[in-house]
């Protein structure tokens, strides 16, 4: 395992953001650069508490959402980019499995779907990817994906769906609103590291309070 990393890793690191960069920097859905860069440093902040190959990590986490699920009918684009990317920069075939795999596993998939990931690198990437769903973060970029899938931002005779699968959870048409408990909420419990579970707490009380106050104005108590 690798703690401190070479000048190859650390050039093949800065390309591998300067091509995501150039291909995700005007995704309007918050899924954009700006959130693979939140990402890639959460993630690194983690690696470092957890001690985990940061080379691993922070290229996981780079092309987290290349080609995300739920923009791309094919869900092995993903990894075909990472590998095609990975490849030309001449790492080693352990290593791109390991972030292909991380890029395969990472995505929530359903409240009564599991998602384990394989390594410790995978799960940390998976936790800085599910804490920047939470907390303000989380919420700005709920709204802006609910925007631009036409979502309303709540339904009141629409209730919350805790989806058995990932087609039922692909497929779903539900509110903004109703998204915090379908998914949102639910992810300080999946949280896989000590440190992910400490950050985990201040952003999900902050969401617990922000529907706090949505529903008290919807229902004109404030």
């Amino acid at each position: 395992m690798q703690f401190c990393l070479g000048m190859k890793q650390k050039e093949i690191i800065e390309k591998a953001a300067d091509f995501v960069k150039s291909k995700l920097e005007n995704q309007g859905a918050g899924h954009d650069w700006w959130h693979v860069h939140q990402v890639w440093k959460l993630a690194l902040k983690i690696a470092k508490k957890e001690k985990a190959d940061k080379f691993i990590v922070q290229l996981g986490a780079l092309f987290h959402d290349i080609a995300d699920w739920k923009f791309n009918d094919d869900a092995d684009l993903g990894p075909k980019i990472a590998r095609e990317f990975l490849s030309g920069m001449d790492v080693d075939e352990n290593s791109i499995g390991e972030v292909c795999d991380i890029i395969k596993d990472i995505s929530f998939k359903g409240a009564g779907v599991s998602t384990p990931m394989k390594t410790l690198e995978g799960k940390i990437v998976q936790d800085a990817d599910r804490l920047e769903a939470l907390g303000a973060m989380g919420i700005a970029r709920t709204f802006a994906y609910g925007g631009h899938k036409n979502f309303s931002i709540y339904e009141p005779d629409i209730k919350p769906v805790m989806h058995g699968s990932f087609e039922e959870y692909k497929s779903s048409k539900s509110s903004t609103i109703n998204h915090f408990y379908e998914k949102l909420l639910l992810l300080k419990d999946r949280i896989n590291t000590e440190t992910g579970k400490k950050l985990a707490e201040k952003r999900h009380k902050f969401m617990e309070r922000f529907l706090e106050q949505f529903f008290a104005e919807w229902n004109r108590k404030k």
